[in-house]
């Protein structure tokens, strides 16, 4: 495998990554999102990964959680319907601390792997002058 090879599927996993954290952002602003029982939970943008053929991996699709979501009793909330329930997202803030902890270990490593194969290539360069 050369240095392109390795940029290439480096920077397929960054961009990938970078969805991920994209996606993990913006479920982690809306983790106390509140709706009315008429309404539709807040749904968490779920990143489907798949490997390519050329071996870099990129995003299959965005798909997007359950918009039952969970109804939780806050009577006292101005959107609770007459028995007192709310609709809240179905995930939970941990869950979603753990994948972005993933997701930046992930896009790290592949930052690195870019690092390292420009070094090589720039050394390689420097040899042929």
């Amino acid at each position: 495998m050369g240095a392109f090879d390795s940029l290439r599927i480096a920077g397929s996993g960054l961009g990938m990554h970078q969805t991920w954290l994209d996606a993990l952002a913006h479920n982690i602003a809306n983790v106390g999102t509140v709706r009315g029982t008429d309404q539709d939970a807040f749904q968490a943008q779920l990143v489907v990964a798949e490997s390519r053929d050329d071996g870099g991996v990129r995003v299959r699709e965005i798909a997007l959680s359950d918009a039952e979501g969970r109804l939780t009793y806050q009577p006292d909330h101005p959107l609770a319907d007459e028995e007192g329930y709310v609709r809240l997202p179905d995930m939970d803030m941990s869950d979603q601390m753990s994948e972005l902890i993933m997701a930046q270990r992930g896009f790290q490593a592949s930052a690195q792997v870019t690092k390292f194969a420009q070094d090589t290539y720039s050394t390689a360069v420097g040899i042929g002058r």
